[in-house]
């Protein structure tokens, strides 16, 4: 049933999406770019995220590079987790539990590490956000 507030289309599904202006997508590819190779920072360095930039890379990467976006969608480590994220938001049991491992042993090194406590219980404060909202989050099927 179509609402009268949505205008409806003679073909039944919706109109394909004007093409971006070659400017943005050269940006929005640049910026994929940019998000993949702080994905792979993100990989080395203790504390800062790697999924977040896989998803945006794969988010810029759909408006402006086809090829990249299937490179990204086909990939066989980053593939799985992106097709659980578009198809419903689900994130694996598997992958909850390395970002646990990950943040726990991130959070102390910042432990051992920082020069002032307020820095290390902020971004402990924030981990700990972050991991009671990931594993409220649904698992796939």
């Amino acid at each position: 049933m179509v609402k009268h507030d949505e205008p409806s289309h003679p073909s039944g599904s919706a109109p394909a999406p004007r093409p971006l202006p070659r400017v943005l997508r050269w940006v929005l590819h640049a910026f994929a770019v940019l998000c993949l190779g702080l994905a792979v920072v993100g990989v080395i360095v203790p504390g800062m995220p790697t999924t977040v930039f896989v998803l945006m890379a794969a988010w810029a990467a759909a408006r402006s590079s086809p090829r990249l976006y299937r490179w990204l969608w086909n990939h066989r480590l980053l593939g799985p987790p992106l097709r659980n994220w578009t198809q419903g938001g689900t994130v694996s049991r598997r992958a909850k539990w390395s970002a646990t491992l990950v943040m726990a042993l991130s959070s102390v090194i910042l432990w051992a590490t920082a020069s002032r406590t307020w820095v290390w219980v902020i971004a402990i404060g924030c981990m700990a956000c972050v991991l009671a909202w990931l594993w409220r989050r649904p698992e796939p099927r």
